[in-house]
């Protein structure tokens, strides 16, 4: 629900402006090489990063070969590709990737076609990204950002989003080896039924919470929050790279201090630094909400990785 305008008054703390450039300076590199390596046996694959690698994994199961241009553990949003990994995506069987995100990869794909695409973007309704009306500091960041048509690309944390990727990704899988045809669908069934109860485990986990507001790094949960009632407030936009200001630093904590917020939220592929200082500042606690966008844990998949943060945010709104 759009918040009333409000005059801030809420003093920067020097601390948070001085993590802003330590944050800058550690947070991870964008781009680099992904493991696109020889596909062996099976349909080779290559997903743009990893929640597309997850879903045709789960679809294609050991029938494909599924490769991500997006290294481990890299942040995604920046992604830049090598020539040898454009010459594979024009090379791989089928190419599984979200317009208007990687543009790197865009920039590949219409360059060297590969003879079969997945454009998850037609699979979803991506909206603009959007912003919090918290004074006119979030209004000026919300017009730079839609001056450079900007879209949210974080549908996949809607686990209700999913299940068309992977029908869209079966058909593809079954015009390249037909003979599979029915495994491929099935796959995708059973990935839509474990889709569902995902959801339902949401809806139902965080039906009644003594607050409904997440602060968060960066503004990657707007599609999770659309579908489970809650409303985000980030401190930066939907890139992850991007310093806050000191207002918007101020705006923020005013929320946290009106709303009651007991925890800052900050992600696994970017610096704590701002989050947790701002945090100090405020009195707070500080945890990870994982925005799905790559691995650093190899034991982990996509569904665990959502349940926990299911239970992460559970317990930072003090949920029932």
């Amino acid at each position: 629900m759009p918040r009333p305008r409000r005059t801030l008054t809420l003093a920067v703390p020097t601390a948070v402006v001085a993590a802003l450039a330590l944050g800058a300076c550690s947070s991870g590199g964008s781009g680099g090489s992904g493991g696109t390596g020889d596909a062996g046996d099976g349909i080779s694959v290559l997903a743009s990063f990893y929640p597309l690698q997850y879903v045709t994994e789960q679809v294609g199961g050991d029938l494909v070969s599924v490769d991500s241009l997006t290294p481990p553990g890299a942040e995604p949003h920046d992604l830049e590709l090598s020539p040898a990994q454009v010459d594979e995506v024009g090379r791989a069987d089928l190419v599984v990737y979200l317009s208007q995100f990687q543009a790197a990869v865009d920039d590949a794909v219409d360059a060297n076609p590969p003879a079969h695409i997945v454009d998850a973007a037609q699979d979803t309704d991506l909206h603009e990204a959007e912003h919090d009306e918290h004074g006119e500091e979030a209004e000026d960041h919300a017009e730079d950002e839609h001056e450079h048509g900007s879209l949210d690309p974080h549908f996949w944390l809607d686990p209700s989003r999913l299940p068309a990727v992977a029908d869209d990704v079966a058909a593809q899988l079954s015009e390249i080896d037909p003979d599979n045809a029915a495994t491929f669908e099935a796959n995708a069934a059973a990935f839509t039924t474990a889709m569902t109860d995902l959801d339902t485990e949401y809806r139902e986990g965080l039906a009644t919470c003594d607050t409904r507001t997440i602060v968060t790094t960066h503004e990657a949960f707007s599609y999770l929050a659309e579908r489970y009632d809650l409303e985000q407030v980030g401190i930066a936009g939907v890139d992850p790279e991007a310093e806050p200001s000191p207002a918007r630093l101020a705006e923020v904590g005013q929320v946290v201090r009106d709303e009651g917020v007991t925890t800052i939220f900050f992600e696994t592929l970017a610096s704590p630094k701002v989050a947790e200082t701002l945090a100090d500042e405020l009195g707070v606690d500080t945890a990870v909400l994982d925005p799905l966008e790559g691995l650093t844990d190899d034991s982990q998949d996509y569904a665990s990785i959502a349940r926990t943060n299911l239970e992460t945010l559970r317990t930072a709104l003090g949920c029932a």
